[in-house]
């Protein structure tokens, strides 16, 4: 089995259901007492939201991709980045290591090509929906047609991130909103809907929509596991 090394705590709150995932597969492709073999390397998120509020990207993508080349100096043989947003960094990280980065992105949009869907909302913090760092990687590997919501939209789903969701805070009206900016969009065609934040999954269930739903972790933690066991 490969070691996989994980650059998690962005926030906390999802990255244990990466390690809970990757070592759930593992387990059920080998059976009996098997696990991930894991580095996990776990940031206090305070100082990187400090970062992402600043626009300091440069610092914050020199501060993981030295601890990607933390991870790579301790034996792993691929990193795995537990959060969308901060893959706006993932050219910088891989520029730093010699292993394969795994990108959340690239899992995301194989599994919409899969379905043979073309047209998907996108949904995340402000930084996803409205860089080009993910909307452009679907687009030009997948051939995606990414739709992002309102100005408006955006701002409260980045804020029900921020404020609820990476505090472990659920509540049923956020819930409902997101629900009511999807049904907006999938009747204008929407075939699927990426959950672009990996905290989304912990408020938005695949049985709660009448359309595909992408959640970026379980994809990304199954292509991790699938790394891991190849």
């Amino acid at each position: 089995m490969k070691i996989l090394g994980l650059l998690g705590g962005m926030s906390w709150e999802s990255s244990i259901e990466y390690e809970r995932l990757i070592n759930q597969a593992v387990r059920n492709q080998l059976g009996g007492t098997s696990s991930a073999d894991l580095i996990i390397r776990s940031f206090n998120f305070s100082d990187i939201e400090a970062l992402q509020s600043a626009g300091k990207w440069d610092e914050a993508g020199a501060l993981l991709a030295h601890a990607a080349k933390n991870l790579e100096k301790a034996g792993a043989e691929a990193v795995v980045l537990c959060t969308n947003t901060m893959h706006v960094l993932a050219d910088y990280i891989q520029r730093e290591i010699s292993i394969p980065f795994l990108h959340i992105a690239d899992a995301t949009g194989q599994a919409v090509a899969d379905k043979r869907l073309k047209k998907v909302l996108l949904l995340g913090t402000k930084y996803t929906m409205e860089k080009d760092f993910y909307k452009g990687r679907l687009t030009e590997n997948f051939g995606l047609e990414v739709i992002t919501p309102s100005e408006t939209q955006r701002d409260e789903i980045h804020r029900v991130i921020y404020e609820e969701l990476v505090r472990g805070i659920i509540k049923s009206s956020s819930r409902s909103y997101f629900m009511d900016v999807i049904s907006e969009f999938t009747e204008l065609g929407v075939e699927g809907v990426i959950a672009g934040c990996t905290e989304i999954e912990l408020l938005v269930r695949a049985e709660d929509l009448g359309v595909a739903y992408f959640p970026t972790t379980s994809l990304h933690s199954a292509a991790a596991a699938e790394f891991a066991l190849s």
